[in-house]
């Protein structure tokens, strides 16, 4: 793990796997950090250089004053990409991830070879959801609706058979920093990515968690739908973060998309 400045900013991440090998960066969702990838990334580490790092607000990563918007993060992205000397990447992207991947793609083309969106779209929620999640957090902290959230990223299979990491997942969430958290609410609730959709030239593949209730399948194929050429499944037995339910699963499609793209 490392600690390094890029875009004025402290960052926490790790670099690993072969560094002569073709890289793959791994962005996260709201409210976790990076080691919702670490079972993806261990079993992809033999064949890639993987790129793991906490987005502003989030993790061990700097939490400036907010609101941030999605081209703050974005940015931010690219800063670390060239500070780790990465020219050309694969990018997956959960959640809110995922529509850095879609920016990053769209701001600097020649960068990405593939993406990879999980459980995300060209936008999520509505101006009164997010304020209304804003305003809890504000009155109770994350930990008041921390629960109402993990609904959401889990299935229920997941949350009874797994209580233990269940319970760790749900400190992580609880312990994010707060305006860190609320910054990136408001890059979420701003953010729509639906005019430059079309602009995305690297070869995509969505993937929708059959159970997520926070970016459904429907929310997503209508995302491939906007992308030329986009590929669209769906992981059964999984919710919002299928890195961590479904991590076996998620590292072949990951795998099998960057080599019929080329890479790797």
């Amino acid at each position: 793990m490392a600690f390094v400045q890029a875009n004025g900013l402290v960052f926490h991440g790790a670099d690993i796997g072969r560094r002569e090998a073709p890289a793959i960066v791994f962005s996260n969702s709201l409210g976790s950090d990076f080691r919702i990838w670490q079972d993806v990334a261990e079993r992809l580490a033999g064949r890639y250089r993987i790129l793991l790092y906490d987005k502003r607000g989030h993790g061990l990563s700097d939490a400036p004053p907010g609101p941030y918007t999605i081209d703050d993060h974005t940015g931010d992205l690219l800063a670390l990409l060239d500070h780790f000397g990465i020219a050309e990447t694969a990018v997956v992207g959960v959640s809110v991830g995922g529509m850095i991947a879609q920016r990053v793609a769209v701001r600097a083309p020649q960068r990405v070879k593939a993406l990879v969106l999980c459980s995300t779209a060209v936008k999520i929620g509505t101006a009164e959801g997010w304020a209304a999640r804003v305003a809890a957090i504000r009155s109770g902290g994350i930990a008041s609706i921390a629960d109402a959230i993990l609904v959401n990223w889990f299935t229920p299979g997941f949350r009874h058979d797994r209580a233990a990491d269940y319970a760790g997942w749900r400190n992580m969430l609880a312990r994010m920093p707060v305006e860190g958290y609320i910054g990136t609410c408001a890059a979420l609730r701003d953010a729509d990515l639906r005019a430059n959709a079309a602009d995305i030239a690297a070869p995509t593949l969505c993937v929708a968690g059959e159970h997520d209730g926070s970016a459904p399948p429907e929310l997503v194929w209508a995302t491939a739908d906007l992308i030329a050429g986009a590929r669209f499944t769906v992981m059964e037995g999984a919710a919002h973060i299928p890195s961590v339910e479904k991590p076996d699963n998620l590292a072949v499609l990951i795998e099998t998309h960057l080599r019929e793209a080329g890479h790797g």
